[in-house]
């Protein structure tokens, strides 16, 4: 029986020691960033078909994003990034009756997981919170909750790349000729540029 306590306590040392060691070894830094490009949006579609041959559809729309971001670095491969962006999107609508382009602007709020490998190629996951600042049509809602997924590759420590997809989960529009409603999907590819902190 004391043979066993000596080894729990010979393990829990042990623990507390690599812990320890770990903790100390472990580089957490924050640093700055901005990150901009372009975001090829629309809203949830299909073929939509209504009476009198009236065929409905929600295009591409092409526009812009630009904010910045902060990253905290907790380990080699993993950092949590909060940001905050100013996102551009919409939808070209198009019917037998009429065509025109939904706009509609978000300042929006997320926080980012990102996995880096070898140092250069990272993995974005994580939820935003968007908050309509301008539109040229009866949105549905003044915000939109949304996720992201996507890539990106670092060319140095301080410029990379990033690719990503965003989709909304709160109706932006309502179509009431389909009866039907549709919520933000978003392409954005861009670039990004961290600052040194000395």
């Amino acid at each position: 029986m004391k043979l066993n306590n000596q080894i729990a306590k010979g393990l829990i040392v042990v623990i507390f020691a690599l812990f320890g060691i770990v903790q100390t070894q472990a580089q957490v830094t924050f640093k700055p960033g901005l990150r901009g490009g372009a975001n090829f949006s629309h809203f949830t579609k299909g073929d939509y078909y209504y009476s009198n041959n009236n065929n409905i559809d929600y295009d591409t729309h092409t526009d812009f994003y630009l904010g910045f971001y902060g990253a905290l670095k907790l380990s080699k491969y993993y950092t949590l990034q909060p940001e905050i962006d100013y996102s551009a999107q919409g939808s070209n609508y198009s019917s037998n009756i009429e065509s025109r382009n939904y706009n509609v602007d978000y300042l929006q709020l997320g926080v980012v997981n990102k996995f880096t490998f070898n140092d250069q190629f990272n993995i974005h996951l994580g939820p935003t919170l968007d908050f309509v600042v301008s539109q040229n049509f009866n949105t549905e809602a003044d915000v939109d909750m949304a996720f992201v997924l996507g890539a990106g590759f670092n060319f140095t420590p301080n410029f990379g790349i990033e690719a990503r997809v965003k989709k909304g989960i709160i109706p932006v529009r309502y179509n009431d000729l389909t009866d039907s409603y549709h919520t933000n999907v978003v392409f954005s590819l861009g670039a990004t540029y961290t600052f040194d902190l000395k």
